[in-house]
């Protein structure tokens, strides 16, 4: 049976036993590329991916061994079948505690080799459709404020998830109001942390002395009102996540005792000579340009490089308007409970859309919290939103059926009036598929459908 999709990399230093299998594999459909030695077979790796590597073990200069660590090191979800000429169970032991799928010793029949390769690939779906539906799972926990569509959000949200399991630092960058907090703990619930403290600290809402006294702890007498010892968020956190908000403001004299924690895992407490030790990883955030804070000498470039290995950037929410009338929707959900949420009529929606959003998601979510308040029925409009004057001036409304010059009544076919209806509906949501498919009484597959035949696009 051909399977196209599958790629497979065979490793052998013995040219004939290497177009031996080749031929099997070729034979069956699969995709097979060659490499006569661990080297070549790592160089192939670092630029091409593999569904399966079969492995000699016995190869000069980088063998077997080497290649499977790189591997396993680089590349989880590949399958590995080691091969050898001599049978050694020490041998076969240490390639399956590496990660190796199995162990077969040369000559091997093909039948069964190509009954591993099946094995072999079918676990290599079961764990990618395990990890798929961890990461869906790890999604649907994101609370209200990181719904949305926007290419760079869910970029973000896909290299925060990939994050997450590592130790790596990550610093997160955004305006204020965009969820930096929310991101962090997203992090750290899909961590292998989780089950461990995750504790938070504000680097702009404390004096230095405190700040210090707060990160790393102080002895007693370490300063006039230290009456005694006290263990600092490092200690509390130990095998933990800590946050540090606000990253930007923090003193310089604190930042190298950061680092050093960073570097190394130890600090001491303020007032201390004894060196501590904690396993804390760290997430930092801010509003700031912290390369134009090195530049400006108040952040320390040594400590920047210690903190953003993972640099995640949240988009405003003026740069995600499309995502506005999900988020809406949502955060009037979120409100309602178990009743029946409220809904925004069209100009209050195009209001919210045409808002420039300085305080970003958690100004909207305040701003439909407000006005599902304010509203004493199912529909909200603008006088609920609250928003200042000046942004309740809407665009020229397109809600009229009118485009080139078409009017109702005009003498025109049912086919190019239909086209302005749609054109017209699609432009009054900012084209939001989901919203102009429910106005207009249809499902999005069919509205994609009309979007096609009249060939529509939102530049048009």
């Amino acid at each position: 049976m051909e399977k196209p999709a599958t790629s497979i990399l065979a490793v052998d230093d013995e040219e004939t036993l290497l177009q031996l299998l080749t031929h099997v594999l070729k034979r069956q459909g699969y995709y097979v590329d060659t490499a006569p030695d661990g080297r070549t077979a790592i160089t192939m790796l670092q630029t091409l991916p593999f569904d399966l590597v079969f492995l000699d073990i016995m190869m000069p200069d980088v063998g077997g061994i080497e290649v499977l660590k790189f591997i396993k090191d680089q590349h989880l979800d590949t399958e590995v079948i080691m091969i050898t000429a001599v049978h050694n169970v020490k041998t076969a032991v240490e390639c399956m505690s590496l990660g190796a799928f199995y162990y077969v010793t040369k000559p091997y029949v093909a039948a069964e080799l190509l009954g591993l390769v099946d094995r072999a690939l079918e676990r290599k779906r079961l764990v990618v459709q395990n990890k798929a539906f961890r990461r869906q799972i790890a999604y649907r926990a994101l609370p209200s404020s990181m719904v949305g569509e926007d290419k760079a959000l869910l970029e973000m949200l896909d290299l925060a998830l990939r994050a997450a399991p590592t130790e790596s630092t990550v610093l997160i960058q955004g305006a204020s109001g965009t969820g930096k907090d929310v991101v962090a703990n997203f992090i750290h619930a899909n961590s292998l942390r989780k089950e461990q403290p995750s504790l938070v600290l504000n680097c702009s809402s404390l004096p230095e002395t405190q700040l210090e006294s707060e990160l790393f702890g102080h002895e007693k007498g370490a300063f006039a009102d230290a009456n005694d010892a006290k263990q600092g968020l490092l200690e509390i956190a130990n095998g933990g996540t800590l946050f540090l908000d606000e990253i930007g403001e923090m003193p310089l004299t604190v930042q190298p005792k950061l680092l050093r924690f960073l570097q190394t895992g130890e600090f001491r407490r303020a007032g201390g000579s004894k060196n501590l030790k904690s396993d804390v990883r760290v997430i930092s955030a801010t509003n700031k340009d912290l390369r134009r804070e090195v530049t400006a000498r108040r952040f320390s470039e040594d400590l920047l490089l210690q903190l953003n290995v993972i640099t995640l950037q949240l988009p405003a929410l003026r740069e995600r308007k499309d995502d506005i009338p999900l988020l809406a929707d949502q955060f009037l959900r979120d409100y309602a409970g178990f009743k029946q949420p409220k809904h925004l009529d069209d100009k209050a929606l195009e209001v919210l859309v045409n808002y420039g959003w300085p305080g970003n998601t958690r100004e909207l979510e305040n701003v439909i919290r407000r006005a599902a308040v304010l509203s004493e029925d199912d529909v909200i409009c603008v006088d609920h939103l609250g928003l200042p004057p000046r942004s309740r001036t809407t665009r020229k409304s397109t809600s009229g059926i009118r485009s080139k010059g078409i009017r109702v009544g005009t003498s025109i076919s049912l086919a190019e009036l239909q086209k302005a209806h749609v054109k017209s509906v699609l432009a009054s949501v900012n084209w939001n598929k989901r919203r102009a498919a429910k106005i207009l009484g249809i499902d999005v597959k069919a509205l994609s459908g009309k979007i096609k035949t009249y060939k529509l696009s939102k530049t048009k």
